[in-house]
């Protein structure tokens, strides 16, 4: 039986990648919050030594089970990694046990830097390198489509093979307006997409409750999750904000819950990642979640090892 990703400890959490990470997020039954940020940002107070603290780290704190970087170029220069307030790193998978998250990395297929691009060698790469999961999406002003989203999909798909976990969506118009479809969210599925991504009911319009739950409903018969995202900078709303958009977004069905990378520079607010987190988990698993977020020795070595 799949483990639920809300089950899993701090090492369990750094190896967790591939469909694997998607089954396990689909076992926590709409309990698992994706924290997106800028791949170059490190918000909180950095030391005239370039050292602080991340914001892989920061939203990690604040209940995190995932973690997603956006603009990857900024970051990544095709073979390393540098990131500020954590040094440079030769993987994926030597960050994700810094941090203590699946880390994964946005590309996509509109008008955007070429490292960025959905394009097989590059996404090969970034598999490689350990990265637990692709999310085929589109920042603003880039003119991603649906269509494009799942051509590049199915090419992605035979590049990899089944094992890697693919995510695919909108979370905003991303500068083409094209009306959110359950034929366009279940294509997705076709193009051999593992988990699709929606905008929230309440965060772009059109986006409806009733709408939600159809395309929540069909993806997941088609046999693929759905994350809920939070794409609109509404990641910096008020918190009398959050219990709506939580409780709806479980009703519907969602299995992820997604907040991007727009009010401190180049993350949320994470006090609305946390408030959220309590609203469709309850404080148990939340805090549980916030307290494996440190850097800790790997389970059975001694401190400092």
């Amino acid at each position: 039986m799949t483990t639920r990703i809300l089950d899993l400890d701090r090492d369990q959490l750094c190896a967790l990648k591939g469909r694997e990470l998607t089954a396990a997020v689909a076992a926590a039954e709409g309990r698992t919050m994706v924290g997106e940020v800028f791949a170059e940002r490190a918000a909180m107070i950095p030391n005239p030594g370039g050292r602080g603290v991340h914001n892989m780290e920061l939203v990690s704190a604040f209940g995190a089970d995932i973690v997603v970087l956006n603009l990857i170029e900024r970051a990544w220069d095709g073979e390393k990694l540098t990131l500020p307030g954590l040094g440079e790193f030769a993987s994926f998978t030597e960050l994700a046990q810094v941090v203590g998250r699946p880390i994964g990395v946005n590309l996509e297929p509109g008008d955007v830097p070429e490292i960025r691009r959905a394009k097989p060698e590059y996404a090969k790469r970034l598999i490689d390198m350990g990265a637990a999961m692709l999310c085929i999406t589109a920042n603003p002003g880039t003119g991603g489509t649906f269509e494009g989203m799942a051509r590049v999909t199915e090419e992605l798909r035979k590049g990899l093979g089944d094992d890697a976990a693919l995510w695919s969506g909108k979370m905003h118009h991303a500068g083409h307006i094209e009306r959110v479809t359950v034929p366009k969210l279940t294509a997705l599925v076709d193009a051999g997409a593992d988990g699709v991504v929606m905008p929230l009911p309440g965060t772009m319009p059109g986006v409806t409750r009733e709408l939600a739950a159809e395309g929540v409903a069909a993806v997941q018969d088609a046999g693929a999750i759905v994350m809920g995202a939070i794409g609109t900078s509404q990641e910096g709303s008020h918190a009398n904000v959050v219990p709506q958009l939580a409780l709806n977004a479980k009703e519907i069905g969602f299995d992820a819950h997604h907040f991007g990378d727009s009010y401190i520079p180049g993350m949320c607010d994470p006090e609305l990642l946390y408030a959220y987190s309590v609203a469709i988990r309850g404080r148990r698993h939340t805090w549980n979640r916030m307290a494996l977020s440190g850097r800790r020795p790997r389970s059975g070595g001694p401190a400092g090892s």
